[in-house]
């Protein structure tokens, strides 16, 4: 959660509408990849935040505009000179290797845990630092950059507009008595689908090829979709919902597509994976959230620049995000949302409860309360299926809200979630300096060396052994071999 988008940019306006409410706490920020114009939930819900007076500037591109997007949605750029510099000579050898050697493209590292990649049609390219720190060698992210820059040569963007606006169009002049026409426009309808299908296959095979002509490895491909179809499913293992700001909602690696990728990757000569040099440069890669922002650890949620911190309840598995930090339980029965919004200097909280932002809070609900020695103000919420518990915290001009929602009502789990608010608290100034982020480290495999053995090194709470096989693109009985380098996560 971003301490600049929560003061400037609050995505809180729910009005009506308790089915996206329940999508966002769930769900939490979906963003297409590929091209697609991005879209922040504060564009799409509004904001509550007080209107700042701007300095008249020069109207921005529409590739401006979602450059800015793409880096609020995603942590912002990440800075590392010898990273950056990596990618810049990468990209360029695969220009140099594709069908127009004479177009110029420009990749920003995104400072975003996610595993995601896309690019716009001007040839701006973004991948994240958490698909580089998933890669295991260069072919692996070449193979992602010629897949995006295959999208740009092919034009799909424009491609998938137009077949868009054929549908809109139909769509608006289909008259709903008229079997015909209807049937004519599922027809439609299933033709775009399928065509944004093999817009990524006709993608993976351009992109193996630029890959190849590089003289990077053409197998590269499949191993980083297999090791991303690992990534996003011990994600969905471990609580996450393995959609949000994923490279795999909207490159989808199912089996075929994998298979697809081998058959290509046989059809050129063998190349180099170039390994040893990218294990050195993304040596100290940060690895998951940015502390700077705030992180999870566990089930704490703890905000160094905001200086605050606080608890989920027993069997949440939190996920932070730009706009809000987003929490649920296995089985998908409860989930809660945390963001921070700026109501006017002149609103109670109770005021700003009953400002009209959800509704259905029932009567006599309504309570003054405190929480970590903050004031508070509490009330419940119904809407089929859901129970809501919904809890203002006020921190000077900002009040942080929580809202839990459970598909039961029961006294144990409401006590849960008002404990859970009860645990927010100020951090010390000694807790908010210490706070140091995750980081890669390389390391060279010793004689005594076994992979229950470097994994039980990672500074990680949970499935230890399973996220050093997905980190090192190890299989299940797969083992490592003195003098090999891998990747383990350090404090």
């Amino acid at each position: 959660m971003r301490s600049d988008e929560i003061r400037g940019r609050n995505s809180a306006r729910w009005r009506g509408a308790r089915a996206r409410l329940v999508a966002a706490l769930l769900l939490g920020l979906a963003l297409p990849g590929c091209s697609s114009w991005i879209a922040t939930l504060d564009d799409q819900t509004g904001s509550t935040a007080q209107p700042r007076r701007a300095a008249v500037a020069e109207p921005l591109t529409p590739a401006q505009r979602e450059h800015r997007r793409i880096l609020a949605s995603y942590g912002g750029a990440y800075r590392d000179a010898k990273l950056e510099a990596t990618l810049a000579g990468l990209v360029d050898k695969l220009v140099a290797a594709s069908e127009r050697p004479d177009l110029r493209y420009k990749v920003t590292i995104l400072n975003s845990p996610a595993v995601n990649a896309f690019a716009l049609p001007t040839g701006d390219l973004y991948v994240t630092r958490g698909l580089i720190g998933l890669a295991n060698d260069t072919s692996e992210v070449a193979a992602v950059l010629a897949h995006e820059m295959a999208h740009v040569l092919a034009r799909h963007a424009a491609i998938r507009e137009d077949q868009a606006r054929r549908v809109a169009m139909a769509s608006a002049a289909a008259d709903p008595t008229d079997t015909t026409g209807a049937l004519a426009l599922a027809k439609t309808k299933l033709a775009l689908a399928s065509f944004s299908r093999a817009q990524e296959f006709e993608a993976d095979g351009i992109g193996v090829g630029i890959a190849s002509r590089s003289g990077y490895d053409p197998h590269g491909a499949p191993r980083i979709l297999a090791a991303m179809g690992r990534f996003s499913a011990l994600r969905s293992a471990s609580g996450s919902d393995p959609r949000s700001l994923d490279f795999l909602s909207s490159h989808p690696a199912t089996p075929e597509r994998i298979e697809n990728a081998l058959a290509n990757a046989r059809q050129h000569p063998a190349g180099s994976r170039d390994r040893d040099a990218f294990l050195a440069a993304i040596d100290g890669l940060v690895y998951g959230e940015d502390p700077i922002e705030g992180f999870v650890r566990g089930r704490r949620f703890i905000h160094p620049k905001l200086g605050f911190a606080f608890t989920a309840p027993d069997g949440f598995t939190l996920e932070n995000t730009a706009q809000a930090v987003l929490g649920s339980r296995a089985g998908g029965d409860q989930a809660l949302r945390l963001d921070i919004v700026r109501p006017a200097a002149d609103q109670s909280l109770t005021g700003y409860l009953n400002a009209g932002w959800i509704e259905n809070i029932e009567p006599g609900s309504v309570e003054e309360t405190s929480a970590g020695g903050f004031e508070a103000v509490t009330a419940t919420a119904k809407g089929d299926p859901w129970f809501f518990r919904i809890v203002l915290v006020k921190n000077g001009a900002e009040v942080y809200r929580f809202v839990f929602a459970s598909k039961t009502r029961t006294p144990e789990i409401d006590r849960a979630f008002r404990e859970s608010v009860g645990s927010i608290r100020r951090l010390s100034l000694a807790e908010a300096r210490n706070a140091r982020p995750l980081r890669l480290r390389v390391v060279t495999v010793r004689p005594s060396d076994t992979v229950d053995k470097l994994a039980g090194r990672m500074a990680l709470l949970d499935r230890q052994v399973e996220r050093f096989r997905v980190l090192n693109g190890l299989g299940p009985t797969d083992t490592v071999k003195p003098g090999d380098k891998v990747k383990i996560v350090v404090e």
